[in-house]
């Protein structure tokens, strides 16, 4: 029966940002600089961490990894939002909106794991540098970066399932600018109390859990630079994990006031503006932050500039 009543809705319609014309044009064209900006960015990141023999360490190559992530994540909706900016039909067909969901959430959940983990080399690095080759050898990163593409596709995996086995029965208008989860279940014509409830245990296992392994790390770094006797040598110490704090507070700020919430109301036009932070905004400001206030990217990059065929090489 619940599959019959699904197949009436073979198509959803996006209600976007506005409905103005004059200010979809300016949407568009503000979106299309975001994107552009975040693909270049991060694939120059990319680029001077495979090229710079400098730049093989730990800490870039999660970095590296972020970068990947991040492209992966803008590229699975602002196409479309773009596409959808330009027409007057914003419509996205079932199972291209099912796929829109399943690889956002898939990439935004990678995105939080490997924070953590950057948070953890952080302290490793800081907090105990005489053991830092020994305890961030390549085989412990490939193992944590393995692991927060695996608990990612498996927790989409879990979220989407339960959310496309719902009917939908009548209303298909999405009141988002892509197929976000709690945008689609305000759709559902059935009880979606199960499944909202699992999508709040997953937000604690994904959001909350790498959250704190975050804050108990950055509380043992604060601790071990106070103890640094220099004003130079703390600076150095902090300036390494400035960047990281920011991306943090970015990301994980508007991520947490949507998904932490277990309330049962449909999505308002104040979360679509929080979820512009985390879908758009820190992924075009993520390879800003770490280039212009990190010193060794600024130095490699220089060196690149001097022989720029090394890049492609």
């Amino acid at each position: 029966m619940a599959r019959q009543n699904q197949s009436v809705v073979t198509e959803f319609i996006l209600q976007g940002l506005s409905s103005q014309l004059r200010t979809q044009t300016v949407l568009f064209m503000v979106f299309l600089v975001f994107y552009l900006l975040t693909m270049v960015g991060n694939i120059l990141i990319m680029a001077l961490i495979r090229a710079d023999c400098h730049l093989q360490s730990p800490m870039y190559f999660f970095l590296a990894n972020l970068s990947l992530v991040d492209i992966c994540y803008i590229s699975s909706y602002v196409p479309q939002m773009l596409v959808n900016l330009l027409t007057k039909k914003r419509t996205i067909s079932f199972f291209r909106c099912a796929a829109q969901m399943y690889f956002s959430l898939a990439f935004g959940i990678t995105e939080c794991v490997l924070l953590g983990a950057m948070a953890y080399d952080r302290y490793v690095a800081i907090c105990r540098p005489l053991l830092y080759a020994t305890i961030m050898n390549r085989k412990l990163c490939m193992h944590m970066v393995v692991a927060s593409w695996a608990s990612s596709l498996l927790s989409s995996t879990v979220i989407s399932s339960l959310t496309w086995q719902l009917p939908f029965c009548q209303h298909n208008l999405l009141k988002h600018y892509y197929c976000e989860v709690q945008a689609v279940l305000a759709l559902a014509c059935a009880d979606t109390t199960l499944t909202k409830l699992v999508i709040f245990i997953f937000s604690i296992l994904i959001l909350f859990i790498p959250f704190l392994l975050i804050i108990t790390s950055y509380a043992r770094i604060l601790s071990a630079i106070l103890k640094i006797p220099s004003a130079r040598g703390q600076h150095k110490a902090l300036s390494t994990c400035g960047s990281h704090l920011m991306v943090v507070t970015i990301y994980y700020g508007t991520g947490i006031c949507i998904y932490m919430n277990p309330s049962s109301r449909p999505p308002q036009d104040r979360d679509k503006v929080v979820a512009l932070f985390y879908t758009v905004v820190a992924p075009m400001l993520n390879p800003l932050i770490y280039s212009l206030r990190n010193e060794e990217m600024k130095r490699a990059l220089r060196r690149a500039m001097k022989r720029p065929k090394s890049l492609f090489i």
